[in-house]
C-alpha cells in the first residue's frame, strides 16, 4: 500500500501533471468568459440577423406528451408535458458556441505564440561570423585563419591574414 501511494504521489508531483491542472481550472474559468461572451453578446446579434429566432428553442415533437394533439409553445412546455423531442436548436446552438470558442482560443494561442516570437527572430536574424575567405590570388575558398593558401601555396598579405 505504501509503495502504490508513493507512485501515486510522484505521479501527481510531475510537473506536466500539475501544468495540466492548472490548464484545466483556467480553462473552466475561460469558458464561463467564452459563455458570457457568447451568450450575452453575440447571440442576440445572431437573433437579429436570423429575425429574431432563438436556437435553442427549435426543436420538433416526435410522441405527444400527457396532452395529446397539443401544439407546444417553447422546449421546457413540451418537455414538461412528457414529449418526446427532437431538439436540434440546443445542437445548433451548442456548435456555434463550439466555433466562436476555438475562434477565440485560436485569437489568443497565435497573438501568444506571436509574442512569445518577437525577441527570437532579432536573434535568428544575425549571421554568424564568417568561417571562410578568398584566396586573393587562386580565388579558392580557404579557413578565415589560414596564412598560407591550400590550393595555390601562395603567402597571403599581412591584412589578408589578419582578418
Amino acid at each position: 500500500m505504501k509503495k502504490f501511494l508513493g507512485e501515486f504521489k510522484t505521479l501527481i508531483m510531475r510537473g506536466n501533471v500539475m501544468d495540466m491542472s492548472v490548464g484545466v481550472i483556467v480553462g473552466g474559468a475561460f469558458h464561463a468568459i467564452v459563455n458570457s461572451l457568447i451568450n450575452d453578446l453575440l447571440m442576440p446579434f445572431i437573433g437579429l440577423a436570423t429575425g429574431g429566432m432563438n436556437f435553442t428553442e427549435q426543436f420538433v415533437v416526435l410522441k405527444q406528451g400527457a396532452t395529446a394533439g397539443m401544439k407546444y409553445a417553447s422546449l421546457s412546455a413540451a418537455t414538461a408535458d412528457g414529449a418526446a423531442v427532437f431538439a436540434y436548436g440546443s445542437f445548433i446552438t451548442a456548435v456555434i458556441n463550439f466555433l466562436i470558442m476555438a475562434l477565440v482560443i485560436f485569437t489568443l494561442v497565435r497573438t501568444i505564440n506571436r509574442l512569445a516570437t518577437v525577441g527570437k527572430k532579432k536573434e535568428a536574424e544575425e549571421e554568424p561570423a564568417p568561417t571562410t575567405k578568398i584566396c586573393p590570388f587562386c580565388k579558392s575558398e580557404i579557413a578565415i585563419d589560414a596564412t598560407r593558401c591550400a590550393h595555390c601555396t601562395a603567402e597571403l598579405p599581412e591584412e589578408e591574414a589578419a582578418e
